[in-house]
């Protein structure tokens, strides 16, 4: 009698910040710009507490060794120009890397996809091969930033695949990891992902679906002072169930 088949071992849920645009907060109905002040305080608060950000590759593999518990991943989505001005910096200071969610379909455009609030630039390729050449990590989120979820299937392809050829080409290297725009996901987007051949995908809340290509993160905002952060950390933990197939 054949044996059973068993499902990925689930370890401990890992702790994956997700960022959007450094500076200007003063007209941000969609609340996801923080300013420079405040991300350096909030990688302040990690070093205090003997934490470090990294870039979700180096978060997976450190937990593929067992080891990792004091690293957080650090994810900036949408590609947002200020990142190189504003973000990487404070990276660089504060000993932390990244992984940066861009769009080759809207490079050096604005994020049309908002229809309230400012209209924020975007990386131009030059600007992504920079950051990339300063170790952050590049990952695909998507082409043009649209709910994946209610893509049809030519679209989907176009969405998963051809955006990481586009990158790959783009940086000169693999470009492992994809981020769902909005943070929506299904079964079957999932599975296209996992098909296109991303090692691991970022989610927001990802429900029932489990596993690396639908890691849930933690939303972070100028409101997240060293108090909300202390909760959101402890909540994200509790509240969590174990991820399949981390350690």
């Amino acid at each position: 009698m054949p044996s059973p088949v068993k499902s990925p071992a689930a370890g401990p849920v890992p702790w994956i910040a997700m960022y959007h645009s450094v500076g200007d907060c003063s007209n941000d109905p969609y609340r996801v710009t923080v300013s420079p002040g405040r991300l350096e305080r909030q990688l302040r608060w990690l070093g205090r507490r003997g934490l470090r950000g990294v870039s979700v590759a180096e978060l997976l593999a450190a937990r593929d060794r067992g080891e990792g518990r004091d690293l957080v991943g650090l994810t900036f989505d949408d590609g947002y120009a200020d990142f190189l001005i504003n973000a990487l910096p404070l990276l660089a200071r504060w000993k932390c890397t990244a992984t940066l969610f861009v769009l080759p379909g809207r490079l050096g455009g604005d994020n049309a996809w908002d229809p309230l609030g400012p209209r924020r630039p975007l990386l131009t390729a030059d600007g992504i091969r920079r950051a990339a050449a300063e170790g952050v990590e590049i990952g695909s989120h998507g082409l043009t930033h649209v709910d994946l979820t209610r893509a049809d299937d030519a679209r989907l392809k176009a969405d998963t695949v051809e955006s990481r050829a586009a990158l790959e080409e783009l940086t000169g290297t693999a470009v492992n990891g994809f981020c769902y725009p909005y943070g929506t996901v299904d079964r079957r987007v999932m599975a296209a992902v996992r098909e296109a051949g991303y090692a691991y995908a970022c989610a927001v809340d990802p429900g029932e679906l489990s596993g690396r290509h639908v890691l849930p993160r933690v939303h972070i905002g100028q409101r997240d002072t060293g108090v909300r952060l202390a909760l959101k950390h402890r909540l994200h933990r509790w509240r969590r169930r174990p991820v399949e197939g981390l350690r």
